[in-house]
């Protein structure tokens, strides 16, 4: 195993990991720069970087070459977003998990979206195995979409994800993303309920911070919003130079998740 795998696996032991999603080595860079304990990426931002939509769009040569340059230019522990190993095909999800990590990866995320958590517990198998034949101890983060995409009726959420995170540590995973998530009380309940680290998505109504750490929440991701942001200011400076001649910075605002990935469908191949 390498120095940062077991770095990155002690940053989930205390206190809070913030973590501001990046798409690029540039990104990257910048974000350690500014004191990052670690680098993840946006699954949706890479793909939109390379003019995909996100949800398993991205061919595997795209991310395996994203992802090396990225751990070129980092010397903190490196995570990738794999949304659900880009198949569900085990010798696909294999084969992605093995690129990545080969690249430079420690850490994973992965999801059961709209699949079946007995999927996600092979899935979870499988990248195990393929890890520990690079010799590394690989993070696996595992993204339950219980909250974030609704699966269940309000009042069910709470015991399905338990359920879940219950099967997933069995399995072999490290932590748990409860994306969508925003109840206190929810919260708290769930970090006491599993014995992986809890990561939360940001998002409105979210608690802050401190508040987070006191519940028991180990991680916190930008998710995509950052790159929103960013294309959104893109549009506006480009909007602004391509009327006038000039850079209006004044009317700066984010393109949504929506407008993003519609975007990246408009060319076909």
């Amino acid at each position: 195993m390498t120095t940062l795998d077991n770095a990155f696996h002690n940053l989930h032991q205390q206190g809070l990991l913030v973590l501001a999603n990046v798409a690029d080595a540039g990104g990257a860079r910048i974000v350690e720069r500014l004191g990052s304990k670690a680098v993840a990426t946006s699954s949706a931002a890479v793909a939109w970087s390379h003019g995909y939509q996100d949800g398993n769009q991205l061919p595997l040569e795209l991310l395996r070459t994203t992802v090396r340059s990225m751990a070129r230019v980092l010397s903190v522990p490196l995570t990738v977003d794999i949304e659900d190993g880009y198949s569900d095909h085990l010798g696909h999800v294999a084969e992605t998990i093995d690129a990545v990590v080969a690249a430079g990866a420690v850490g994973i995320n992965i999801e059961d979206g709209l699949g079946s958590p007995e999927l996600l517990v092979r899935k979870i198998e499988v990248a195990r195995k393929v890890a520990d034949q690079r010799g590394v101890k690989l993070f696996i983060n595992v993204r339950s979409d219980v909250y974030l995409k609704n699966l269940f009726p309000a009042g069910q959420r709470l015991e399905e994800l338990l359920k879940r995170a219950a099967l997933y540590a069995d399995a072999g995973a490290d932590g748990l993303f409860a994306a969508g998530m925003v109840d206190a009380q929810e919260i708290a309940a769930v970090c006491r309920g599993t014995r992986l680290p809890v990561n939360l998505l940001s998002r409105d109504g979210l608690p802050a911070p401190d508040e987070l750490a006191r519940l028991g929440v180990r991680r916190l991701s930008a998710g995509s919003s950052i790159a929103e942001f960013l294309y959104g200011a893109m549009a506006t400076l480009a909007r602004s130079f391509l009327d006038s001649g000039q850079l209006d910075t004044h009317a700066l605002k984010a393109h949504t998740y929506g407008e993003l990935n519609a975007l990246m469908a408009m060319k076909t191949e």
